[in-house]
């Protein structure tokens, strides 16, 4: 499925086919049968006219065993590829051919009709069905072009057959396009159904585990001193935060694994955390976006510890042209000059692997200003030819 929401295609063939086109496969199936009972009536009325009638035993040989065997081939979608397609239409093709030396022009001339006739249309129906209107409306020309060369009169009887099929093929294939976005789009209600439920059912667990405890701290520690008040504001902010995240949910990928990185980001919005992002979504892969988000939430956490407990954060999330920015920047205390390289040395990685690894392996850059007094602002870069 596209990011438009239809379906994609491998080879000019529609690369959704399931429930919705099965009825479609099995009622060609019919028609080939149907169709081929109206071609012997025909052959056996009309092979008197016939220049060479023995010649058309092979003929009826074929339309039978070819119409039992492409409907077995047709039954597994797997099978419904070029391969088959082709040799359905080079097998009408040359029945259809073969009219002109086992009738003759003289008998073809008078009216006496094909020995193909309608049995000619399974392959138009089978490529739109296949690969949509314009697959059909390619066999139904390839196939029209063979019944005016083996008409010794053009005229707008001749032209009849190749109009009926190349309308068909429109009708044929717009429905199955249809059919193939409406079952695309039903799996696609039906995974988020799912996520739904799944993000309910979660919801209920942590409001019933995680939420009360975080309650319980806050209530507690809210009428004490010192470090166990912090810890009580810290509780509550979580408590908050954990609400919000659980009543909106993360957003979920689109069929084409395609998320909106400020709904990320925006569910690390909180008390002390404020964010900004554009009023349009900015969609980026599911993998790129939940990189960025991780990085976010380790600059985040970098400044919940170290920029003070007064401190505010601020997260600006900016979707340009050519790439995607996220800031955060903190008030605090900032960040003494050489202390990110020492800490490093030391084995904290906090901001060397869980930001700037993150967003250098997508191609980005990250960009650090800080100064004692004057609070820390982590610009996070990465460019959309990366993504």
């Amino acid at each position: 499925m596209s990011p438009t929401g239809r379906p994609a295609a491998s080879g000019g063939l529609l690369t959704v086919s399931g429930g919705l086109q099965t009825p479609l496969w099995r009622a060609i199936v019919v028609f080939r049968f149907a169709s081929l009972a109206w071609a012997l009536a025909l052959i056996a009325g009309n092979v008197r006219d016939y220049v060479r009638p023995l010649a058309a035993i092979p003929v009826v040989v074929v339309l039978i065993g070819w119409t039992i065997a492409a409907s077995w081939l047709f039954a597994r979608p797997e099978r419904r590829r070029w391969p088959l397609l082709i040799a359905d239409l080079a097998v009408t093709a040359a029945v259809l051919l073969s009219a002109d030396w086992v009738i003759g022009q003289d008998a073809l001339g008078r009216g006496t009709p094909g020995m193909a006739v309608a049995w000619l249309a399974a392959p138009v129906l089978a490529w739109a069905v296949a690969g949509g209107r314009r697959l059909g409306i390619l066999a139904a020309l390839l196939l029209g072009l063979a019944d005016l060369a083996i008409r010794p009169n053009l005229n707008q009887t001749s032209l009849t057959g190749t109009s009926l099929m190349l309308l068909a093929a429109v009708g044929v294939g717009h429905v199955t396009r249809l059919a193939a976005i409406a079952e695309a789009r039903l799996q696609r209600a039906v995974e988020l159904e799912a996520a739904n439920r799944e993000r309910e059912r979660l919801a209920r667990d942590i409001h019933d585990s995680v939420l009360q405890v975080l309650a319980l701290v806050r209530r507690r520690g809210a009428s004490l001193d010192g470090e166990a008040r912090e810890l009580a504001r810290l509780a509550g902010e979580q408590e908050a935060a954990l609400r919000r995240l659980i009543a909106t949910g993360a957003p979920p990928p689109s069929a084409s694994g395609v998320v909106d990185l400020g709904a990320l980001v925006t569910a690390y919005a909180s008390d002390v955390v404020s964010v900004a992002a554009p009023a349009t979504a900015v969609p980026l892969p599911s993998a790129v976006a939940s990189q960025i988000a991780a990085a976010v939430s380790a600059a985040l956490d970098n400044a919940a510890r170290h920029a003070g407990p007064a401190a505010g954060i601020f997260v600006l999330v900016e979707d340009e042209p050519d790439a995607v920015t996220v800031t955060v920047r903190d008030d605090g205390a900032g960040i003494e000059p050489g202390r990110l390289a020492a800490a490093e040395q030391e084995g904290r990685l906090g901001v060397a692997q869980a930001i700037r690894g993150r967003i250098t392996d997508l191609g980005g850059t990250v960009r650090i200003h800080s100064a004692p007094g004057q609070g820390t602002e982590i610009e996070m870069v990465v460019p959309k030819v990366s993504v």
